[in-house]
């Protein structure tokens, strides 16, 4: 059933209904050429229509104001508009009841405690367009099993999934570059979080009471772990520091007994004595680089700990740094490999491939490469290998003003990258269309085109094909 409206707002410019009878409160914003949905005691499920007419006068609706649904309990679901580009702080802040909210691609920020106390939302999908994560935007969505950060989102605010205890997983996008104090303070069911190697600093407390963390691999690209960061994740048992961390904060790895220590970093600098438990010093070992050992031994924090071994705890008697998995990027008939690890050479495979193998007319891209790439170092281990898939969509060509002549067909690069059930795709148009399906012809993820690299979310597993249609034309893509 369509909500229904409770109780007058307090201040409103307008009053108009939706297509479902219910009634949405708004204020003129933008010297009166648009409109913004205002406060009042809103139930039910509710949709917010893209433009509203009143007064034979018609207006986009772009904003949700600050506190809009504010402690509107009794709310169940929010459809916003694809004309709204805001999000006011404390929009939905203590909606309990709230189960969905379907958030348009036009949105590019969630603000400061936007869905804060809502309890009842299960599960929320960010899209591509956001960039930024205020601070306490989802704190004590006690009800929140997993959340996926998507590669458009460059930072996420303090505080901002405090208190989500129910949340078991994360996946953070890979233009995260910080991840801000008390991020994930107190998830405590939280078992798992891959951090990306854009990410160069974690704020303090960042994962505090986390304690079903049960490992945590700090990668090359993080040179700051701030104060009290992994305190009290009493599940830890091993964790990892890539090379490029210069500082850690007191008390970073307290409160948790860590039976393993990897320590990638080869110029050991000195640490407080509180950073690791006194269990983690006098019990768990310390694996350092080879031929650091007696580096490590005498630099102030590292030498308490009492059993100090080179390597990387797998019983080799060496710690052998494995280089940074590649990125790999298209851009203007250009293809770049770029690789963290410093000096390390890109080595790379292209196959050039028609892929049009399939069920009647399917498939109709004729040029497809894919592409295979790796990073080497001397005295290191190889990467992982990444891959991508490189095709042409083709343009309808512009023949106005040509007179006995033929014009060209224009084509642009579409790059396609597939792993872990994700596709990210680059250098398509804004509003393009994405869909995925799999080789049983199923719908299993779509998405619209954003400016730079938009990910589709699919169920499919490593090893499975999926056939990526981009507008009218269609590429198989094998899921590595």
């Amino acid at each position: 059933m369509a909500g229904t409206k409770a109780y007058a707002a307090d201040f409103y410019d307008i009053e108009v209904k939706n297509a479902d009878g219910v009634t949405i409160y708004y204020n003129y914003i933008n010297d009166g050429k648009e409109l913004e949905v205002t406060s009042g005691h809103y139930i039910g499920n509710i949709v917010i229509p893209n433009e509203v007419t009143y007064m034979n006068r018609t207006r986009k609706v772009t904003s949700i104001g600050n506190k809009a649904f504010h402690n509107s309990t009794r709310l169940t679901s929010v459809t916003l508009g694809n004309s709204v580009t805001s999000i006011g702080e404390g929009a939905f802040m203590g909606c309990a009841g709230l189960t969905s909210v379907t958030i348009p691609n036009s949105v590019t920020s969630i603000g400061d405690q936007v869905f804060s106390s809502c309890s009842g939302l299960t599960s929320i999908t960010i899209p591509n367009s956001v960039t930024s994560i205020g601070l306490f935007a989802f704190s004590s969505c006690s009800g929140l099993t997993s959340i996926t950060i998507p590669n458009s989102v460059t930072s996420i605010g303090l505080f901002a999934f405090l208190n989500c205890s129910g949340l078991t997983s994360v996946t953070l996008g890979n233009s995260v570059t910080s991840i801000g104090e008390g991020a994930f303070d107190s998830c405590s069911r939280l078992t798992s979080i891959t951090i990306p190697n854009s990410v160069t600093s974690i704020g303090e407390g960042a994962f505090m009471g986390c304690a079903g963390l049960t490992s945590i691999t700090i990668p090359n690209s993080v040179t700051s772990i701030g104060n009290n960061a992994f305190v009290n994740c009493s599940g830890l048992t091993s964790v990892t520091l890539g090379n490029s961390v210069t500082s850690i904060g007191e008390g970073a790895f307290d409160g948790a007994d860590i039976p393993t220590v990897i320590s990638l970093i080869t110029n050991p600098f000195n640490i407080s004595s509180y950073i690791f438990s006194k269990n983690t010093l006098l019990n768990s070992t310390l694996y350092v680089p080879k031929g650091t050992i007696n580096k490590y031994k005498s630099t102030a924090g590292w030498k308490d700990f009492l059993f100090i071994e080179e390597g990387d705890g797998g019983g080799s008697g060496q710690s052998t740094q494995r280089c940074e998995k590649p990125t790999i990027s298209y851009s203007k008939g250009k293809l770049t490999f770029n690789c963290a690890t410093s000096g390390a050479t890109c080595k790379y495979s292209i196959n050039d491939t028609d892929i049009k193998s399939g069920s009647g007319d399917e498939v109709k891209l004729g040029v497809t490469y894919n592409i295979s790439v790796y990073a080497t170092k001397s005295g290191y281990e190889d990467s992982e290998t990444a891959t991508a898939t490189l095709c042409w969509i083709d343009v309808e060509p512009k023949a106005e003003g040509i007179v006995n002549g033929v014009a060209s067909v224009r084509s642009y690069g579409v790059m396609i990258q597939a792993s872990e059930g994700f596709f990210n795709i680059s250098g398509l148009e804004v509003g393009t269309p994405i869909n995925v399906y799999n080789t049983a012809g199923q719908m299993v993820g779509s998405a619209n085109a954003s400016a730079n690299t938009t990910t589709v979310n699919t169920t499919l597993r490593n090893g499975e094909i999926g056939i990526v249609k981009i507008g009218d034309k269609s590429v198989k893509v094998l899921m590595k």
